[in-house]
């Protein structure tokens, strides 16, 4: 080693033969080269040796060499000439030991000096390289072809959805459903908005009427809703999310950085990212659920907890709160959580009991009504003057007998549209859609009608109109009885279709009871077959009254008339129970041409407003009942 050669040579001038002042010239010049001049001139001026430096006496001169060499640590008087001698070895000492420090240092220096030649020519490495990326980007010759390609496909737009171009653009254009609307709005224009459930069958302007009922409540001076309230729109049957909170998109969730992958430079540094959901887009606005009915049910128990709060918690293991890392929006979310202060709108075809029950006590509720045969025409009209084309006579009033869906009416009309402009020569200005251009979409499309009864004038018997719902859609059913003599007295059967159901063959059996009193006729005597027509299911025990004025027509042979459809269960006393369904069920029957509908005198109150087309009549026993179907 460098530093141990350098120490020998000063032992070797110790034992030299050399004088003492030239021993100590030389040990001198030494510590000159150990230490700069800066120091030993430093040193000198501090401890006040400048007069002994170069002084003539021996004893002086090692004294101050001693006294640099140790920095201050040496002697503290001047030593005689008999002490000389091992003075100037103490002071070898210090300036071995000064050597050994400066070698270490220097080992040290040059050991960090190429630590950070390394890191330079690293640092400079990856300035390079990011200057190129910059230069470059994340774009190849690839994914540039690529994004070429899809700005060309996107520059082609051959389909500008009809539906877009046919939805109602103000609340008139919602046809048939003034009074659902009346309700919407009165329950959004407010200072004091409410969430709101909307029932009805589909295709009959719920989305469309949520939509421009938030348009008119924004411009409203007393509602909380302004020019930034948005309207978010999301389907309960696609809305997906994961019961272990990795993703969310209704009420949002928590990125983790490890398992589930935040940004990369949270993730580096482990902070985990939350992410709003669409309850938090729709802050200030409408959260629209169509089919809110399917929505997942403990994410509905999930949205009651946002509805209750107006707000989403978020949270996370990896969450620490003291972290200097953490960006300032990350810790508002978890600390306070995200904003979800909106208005909820739920539109569902099902039926009130089979919505969860905690979420209709949040929420008020608005019937959409079944579109009549008129008000199918008149969204036919309207969306034949949107489309800018004429319509030959009959044709509105040809599809309303397919449909009762709005948007379905809607489609036959384009499908009309698109087929009489491939078989015509007209340009679109002039087109006109024929009846046969319609009758060919109907067939092609397989479409079955909503037909008229066209006997309704006449009398029958054995023969009734039932009425029956599902969902919120009512039909009108026929049903028919057969008598013949039992073949032995006594042992007379009955016999009634399956598919209707068990509580509707239990209304027969109702009936047998009523029968016998009113007819004096024991039907034990007969073989009856009772049937509905089409294998309908009847809704629970309402075709109670139908039944029994069917069968006690086909006992005395006297026939009904077939304007009248009736709904009610019957008693064992020939009461006339209430039923379910009351409002649909006569819409129903408007559907048919029915000019009559008999209802149990119970639901009176949930006959429609404003019908011009049918009666309705409430009954209490089947005795007021039979006084009119038999009427001619």
């Amino acid at each position: 080693m460098k530093s141990y050669d350098e120490i020998k040579n000063l032992e070797d001038i110790l034992n030299s033969d050399l004088s003492l002042d030239a021993q100590v010239n030389v040990i001198h010049q030494i510590l000159k080269n150990i230490l700069d001049e800066g120091a030993i001139r430093a040193r000198t001026v501090r401890f006040k040796l400048q007069k002994y430096v170069n002084s003539a006496n021996i004893c002086e001169r090692v004294y101050a060499l001693n006294i640099i060499a140790s920095d201050g640590k040496g002697v503290k008087t001047i030593p005689s000439e008999e002490d000389v001698k091992d003075l100037l070895e103490d002071t070898i000492y210090f300036i071995a030991e000064n050597l050994a420090r400066k070698y270490v240092q220097t080992k040290i220096e040059t050991e960090v000096e190429k630590a950070l030649a390394e890191r330079q020519d690293k640092f400079m490495d990856d300035l390079k390289v990011s200057i190129i990326k910059k230069q470059k980007g994340p774009e190849s010759e690839k994914t540039n072809v690529k994004l070429e390609r899809l700005q060309a496909l996107d520059a082609k737009n051959i389909n500008k959805n009809v539906m877009n171009l046919l939805r109602p653009e103000n609340l008139d254009e919602v046809i048939g459903q003034s009074r659902a609307i009346k309700s919407l709005i009165s329950k959004m224009a407010s200072p004091y908005p409410q969430h709101i459930l909307l029932y009805g069958p589909p295709g009959v302007g719920k989305t469309s009427a949520a939509r421009l009922a938030l348009k008119a409540a924004k411009k409203l001076a007393i509602t909380p809703f302004d020019e930034d309230s948005k309207f978010i729109e999301v389907d309960g049957t696609t809305l997906r999310w994961d019961p272990r909170e990795i993703t969310n998109p209704l009420l949002g969730s928590v990125h983790d950085p490890i398992y589930q992958g935040s940004k990369k430079d949270l993730a580096e540094i482990g902070v985990p990212e939350p992410k709003t959901g669409l309850v938090t887009e729709a802050h200030g606005g409408v959260l629209f659920i169509d089919e809110i009915g399917e929505l997942d049910d403990i994410l509905q128990n999930k949205l009651l907890k946002v509805l209750e709060d107006k707000r989403v918690a978020f949270s996370s293991s990896y969450y620490d709160p003291d972290d200097e890392n953490t960006p300032g929006y990350i810790k508002y979310l978890f600390d306070n959580g995200a904003p979800a202060d909106f208005v909820l709108i739920g539109a569902t075809t099902k039926a009130p009991s089979q919505i969860n029950s905690a979420l209709r006590s949040r929420c008020t509720e608005v019937y959409f009504e079944p579109l009549s045969a008129k008000d199918i025409e008149g969204i036919i009209e309207t969306a034949s003057t949107k489309l800018n084309v004429k319509l030959e006579d009959g044709v509105a009033e040809f599809i309303s007998r397919y449909t009762i869906e709005g948007r379905k009416a809607v489609n036959i009309l384009s499908d009309a549209y698109g087929y009489s402009l491939y078989t015509t020569d007209n340009s679109i200005e002039d087109n006109i859609i024929k009846l046969k251009d319609v009758e060919e979409v109907i067939s092609i499309g397989r479409y079955s009608p909503y037909e008229i009864i066209e006997d309704i004038d006449n009398s029958k018997i054995g023969q009734v109109h039932g009425l029956g719902v599902s969902g919120f859609i009512g039909s009108t059913l026929e049903i028919e009885a057969v008598v013949f003599p039992a073949k032995k007295k006594g042992f007379g059967t009955i016999k009634f279709n399956d598919t209707a159901g068990s509580m509707a063959k239990d209304s027969v059996f109702n009936a047998a009871s009523v029968i016998r009193r009113i007819t004096e006729k024991e039907i034990k005597d007969y073989d009856i077959h009772v049937n509905v027509v089409g294998g309908g299911k009847i809704d629970g025990p309402s075709a109670g009254a139908a039944i029994t004025v069917c069968i006690i027509s086909a006992l005395l042979e006297k026939p009904i008339r077939q304007d009248i459809a009736i709904t009610g269960e019957i008693s064992l006393r020939g009461n006339i129970k209430p039923v379910g369904g009351i409002f649909e069920k006569i819409y129903g029957a408007r559907r048919k041409g029915i000019k009559l509908v008999a209802i149990p005198k119970a639901n009176e109150k949930e006959i429609p407003l404003g019908l011009d087309d049918i009666d309705v009549i409430a009954l209490d026993h089947i005795d007021e009942l039979l006084k009119i179907v038999f009427e001619k």
